[in-house]
């Protein structure tokens, strides 16, 4: 695990091997764990090649130098738990082989989630979180940025693909889609960097010309190597097109593209960087701040690194390099991408490892102590220990490591420790420091989900806003929905209005929503505002100027009144029955203050009123009026020689007249009471902004009888007016009947289109002004040239007058 193809030391990898050391150190001089017993280990590499992870798995397994598997020809016994490897197709290679001898795996960076029968088939205990957790992550972080429109790299694998199918899925559920996601090749140290080199180029220029800045990676240690490369050489020809946000899984352990410390980290500033969560073990700095290649012992690598991490040389070494290395060198001295000080998270997971296997077998320890009858077969039988006998130890293990955090298993044989999230933070000097901004904790609860600290995080200098976008196109704002764009991925779309009556409150909604029926759309259609209750009021200047034309016509109406009462015995008063013409008039009065009821709050009374007070009030009226006409008419045919229609001629048949059509009006309101009566009604859909407040027929049929009676009523006296208007006399009062008939049928034929055409207030204001309309047209048509006679012209208000043939 830790040399690369020119059998360099990784320095990331070699602060595994010293994380390794320190733990087994530290359990051996801990006596309350494995008391007289000193743990030892071996290690060897896999170079992430298949072929060399079998070999080193049966190196293990063999006599040393001897390379025979199951063949042991000295004291040594095959090792009671190994722990790795660090990608996820190293640790199935290694469980290949391990599996038959059943020895206990931890592995300390094989995320990939397993299925059921793989789980229960290979003897894995995972010192990190399953990996379904981090693709929960970083959804989660996607959404938190709204970043919708990302790329991925995952490295060409079993994992890879396993990490691309999952995470496409998830990110389709989100709404969020893939810009591009490419297969990078998988490599090891034993290639040589430029056959790999071809591919990354393609993938270069794919980044290169995307608009998503957001691009997540997923691969191997290996791999981000060639990234590195080829990010380093865009910034140093200030490509801004490749500034973006590197979203890094947990695999890659960001440290492990420093291969060198030379190369160009300002790449990655801002990245952030999914790691094992780790925590600061008390003493490794110390460890590290001490080491001495003059003082190694039996570190066998700590020359080899010291030289390549400071290019110095020590004696008979076949380094090239021309100073000479004095011990006096420091890591703490190094940039970060030459070695990181703090405890990655796969160390820590190593560290946790040795002790789960120090707990684990303590436990199996103490429960032979308990039997009295092995006590004294103790020390045999630790000799003839079997790996196998260590498993349900294992599973059971449960402690507070040295930090205090709990390590245990779950039942998938899994570490719950969660994913910390750092944020890169780099320097001109190829050092970077990781700034913790926040923590997929497994322990959590699912609806709290994760916080971010974004008040900690830092961008790349190219971006102009902060957090950058990464979307297909800009949000669709408030009061817009979105449209899809014809032959693109969903994530591209217009913006479309919101149709009338609909908003949108939110960024980025697929469809508007209606208001409910007491709200209504502002302007922007971006929320709902309650409606304002509307009728038809006094106060208002519509409602005052019907109002003043009401009581302007019944002062009109009374002067006529007082005028006829004062008058009473003229000739043209006393023509045509005088008590009929009070009637007349006292009903246009009653007409004319109608409109009052209606300019009043509507309620149930108010609504019953105004409907049955205007459909009697008028019948009486256009009753009277017929009454008139067929008196004019009889009259004249009365006074020829031998006429029999003296006996009709008189009070009683106008009096007659005017009742049995009242009546008959009376009659269909008491109906229209009976059966659906008018009631006040909220209507919540006819004018936008505004409920009015109306009063609602009941029965529409009932209300166009009414009017269809008193229609009829009108056009009956308009046919005999219009038959009398040439009978022979100087005051002849059928053709002002007729001329006023014509304008009341006139007014009330237009009135029902333009009822039927208005909503609301103006509604009402219709109906008012057609009341007004048809009772002024029959008090001035009928009544103006009789006052005018007997205020002005006394003379001709005569029964002479009246009498006269042409």
């Amino acid at each position: 695990m830790m040399y690369d193809f020119n059998c360099r030391v990784v320095p990331k990898n070699y602060q595994h091997v010293l994380a390794l050391a320190f733990a087994v150190s530290e359990v051996n001089e801990n006596p309350q764990i494995l008391p007289n017993v000193t743990l030892g280990f071996h290690i060897h590499d896999s170079y992430f090649s298949e072929r060399m992870t079998y070999w080193a798995t049966l190196d293990i397994l063999s006599t040393p130098y001897r390379f025979v598997p199951n063949y042991q020809c000295d004291v040594q016994k095959n090792p009671i738990a190994i722990i790795g490897g660090l990608d996820f197709e190293t640790s199935l290679h290694m469980a290949a082989i391990l599996i038959g001898y059943k020895i206990p795996q931890l592995t300390y960076g094989s995320f990939a989630p397993e299925d059921a029968s793989q789980s229960q088939s290979t003897p894995f205990y995972r010192m990190v979180p399953n990996e379904a957790h981090q693709y929960t992550g970083i959804v989660e972080l996607l959404l938190q940025f709204g970043w919708t429109w990302v790329g991925l790299l995952a490295v060409d694998s079993e994992s890879g693909e396993k990490f691309m199918e999952i995470l496409q899925t998830l990110l389709f559920q989100k709404g969020i889609c893939l810009a591009f996601s490419e297969r990078t090749p998988k490599g090891t140290y034993l290639e040589e960097y430029y056959n790999l080199l071809s591919p990354w180029l393609q993938s270069y220029h794919i980044i290169a010309e995307s608009k998503a800045n957001a691009v997540v990676v997923y691969g191997e240690d290996k791999s981000m190597f060639y990234l590195q490369l080829l990010l380093a050489a865009g910034e140093a020809e200030n490509v801004t097109s490749l500034a973006k946000v590197w979203i890094m899984t947990a695999q890659l352990d960001f440290s492990a593209v420093a291969f060198r410390t030379s190369q160009d980290m300002r790449p990655f500033h801002g990245s952030i960087c999914f790691t094992v969560h780790s925590n600061e073990v008390q003493g490794f700095k110390s460890l590290l701040r001490s080491l001495n290649p003059f003082t190694a012992g039996e570190d066998g690598f700590l020359q080899q690194f010291w030289q390549q991490t400071f290019h110095c040389s020590f004696p008979n070494s076949v380094a090239e390099f021309s100073e000479p290395c004095t011990g006096q060198e420091k890591l703490d001295s190094l940039p970060s991408s030459g070695f990181e000080m703090s405890m990655t998270g796969h160390s820590y997971s190593i560290y946790n490892a040795v002790y789960v296997v120090a707990h684990g077998l303590h436990a199996m320890f103490q429960s032979w102590l308990k039997d009295r009858g092995v006590v004294r077969r103790w020390r045999p039988q630790l000799q003839n220990l079997q790996p196998w006998q260590l498993h349900p130890f294992l599973r059971s293990v449960s402690f507070n490591n040295s930090v205090g955090e709990e390590v245990s298993f779950s039942e998938n044989r899994q570490l719950e420790g969660g994913f910390d999230i750092t944020n890169l933070v780099t320097f001109p000097n190829n050092s970077f420091l990781r700034v913790k901004v926040g923590r997929v904790n497994l322990q959590a609860a699912p609806a709290m989900g994760f916080p971010i600290n974004e008040g900690k995080m830092v961008w790349h200098r190219s971006f102009q806003q902060v957090p950058p976008l990464s979307q297909c196109n800009k949000n669709c704002p408030s009061g817009t929905r979105r449209k899809k764009k014809e032959g693109e991925k969903f994530c591209c779309y217009d913006c479309d209005p919101c149709s009338e009556g609909k908003i949108s409150y939110q960024k980025d909604m697929n469809d508007c929503v209606g208001c409910s029926e007491d709200h209504y759309p502002n302007k922007n259609r971006t929320q709902c505002i309650p409606k304002l209750i509307s009728f038809l009021m006094l106060e208002e200047p519509l409602g005052m100027s019907l109002a003043f034309g009401s009581v302007f016509f019944s002062l009109l109406t009374i002067l006529s009144l007082t005028i006829f009462r004062k008058h009473q015995d003229t000739p043209i008063v006393r023509a045509n029955n005088r008590d009929l013409t009070y009637v007349l008039l006292i009903s246009l009065l009653l007409c004319f203050l109608c409109p009052l009821i209606f300019l009043s709050r509507p309620d149930r009374v108010s609504c019953v009123l105004r409907q049955m007070a205007f459909g009697v009030v008028f019948t009486v009226t256009v009753s009277c009026v017929l009454a008139k006409t067929i008196t004019v008419v009889l009259a004249f045919m009365a006074t020829k020689p031998g006429s029999r229609m003296r006996k009709w001629v008189g009070k009683r048949l106008a009096s007659s007249i005017v009742l049995t059509c009242t009546i008959i009006q009376a009659g269909i309101c008491t109906v229209w009471l009976g059966t659906s009566p008018p009631f006040p009604h909220f209507d919540k859909r006819s004018v936008m902004g505004e409920i009015i407040l109306e009063c609602n027929e009941g029965s529409a049929a009932m209300f166009y009888c009414v009017l269809g009676y008193m229609g009829l009523l009108a056009i009956v006296s308009f046919i005999v007016a219009f038959l009398a208007r040439k009978l022979p006399d100087s005051f002849n009062e059928a053709k002002f009947i007729t001329f006023s008939m014509l304008l009341f049928c006139s007014v009330w034929i237009s009135f029902v289109p333009v009822y039927l055409s208005t909503k609301g207030k103006h509604m009402v204001a219709v109906e008012i002004f057609s009341i007004l309309a048809s009772s002024a047209g029959l008090l001035g048509s009928i009544f103006a040239p009789k006052c005018y006679i007997i205020v002005l012209r006394p003379d001709l208000n005569s029964k002479k007058q009246l009498i006269k043939k042409k």
